[in-house]
This record gives C-alpha cells, sequence and structure tokens, in this order.
C-alpha cells in the first residue's frame, strides 16, 4: 500500500476532523499565497494566478459542505494544499 491509499484511508476513517482541519489549512495557506501575490504586483499573471488559489481553494471548501465522497474530497484537498504551498514557495524562492 503506497502513501496516498494509506492517507486516503485515514482521512476516510477521520472524515469529520480531517475535513474541518483541512477547511483551516486550505484557507490559511490560501489567504497566505493570495497575500503575497498581491504583494507581488497587478499583472494579468498576477490576477490569473490569484484566481486559482481562489477557485481551488473555494472548490474544496464547496466540496466539503456538499458532502460529495471522501475520496475526491481527500483529492481536492490534496490539490488546494500543494497549489497553495508551490505558490508560497514561489514568491519566497523564485519571484
Amino acid at each position: 500500500m503506497d502513501i496516498i491509499e494509506r492517507l486516503s484511508d485515514d482521512f476516510e476513517r477521520f472524515y469529520m476532523a480531517n475535513s474541518i482541519l483541512g477547511i483551516i489549512v486550505s484557507s490559511c495557506l490560501g489567504s497566505i499565497a493570495a497575500m503575497m501575490v498581491l504583494a507581488d504586483g497587478n499583472s494579468i499573471f498576477h490576477v490569473v494566478h490569484l484566481s486559482w488559489i481562489v477557485i481551488v481553494a473555494m472548490i474544496y471548501n464547496a466540496a466539503v459542505l456538499v458532502g460529495i465522497k471522501s475520496k475526491l474530497v481527500f483529492y481536492l484537498q490534496v490539490i488546494s494544499v500543494l497549489s497553495s504551498v508551490l505558490s508560497i514557495a514561489y514568491y519566497l524562492f523564485i519571484s
């Protein structure tokens, strides 16, 4: 069993706690990434990047609230957290 399946099974087992914690983490990381995007400028690249961050975070939050299957919610959480973390790393180290 690889790590993604193991994490997904743990997420499903403790779905309520993980989804609530995921909303908090996704929202906090998304807001940090959004702040860094806005601090860097306001070109079309920044607007698209900011839109991506907000849309991905909101899709995850909506998926939890609607009650979509836990495996899909887990993958949406991974996408949301990774895109925020990668954006933060980009603005910290590259930009």
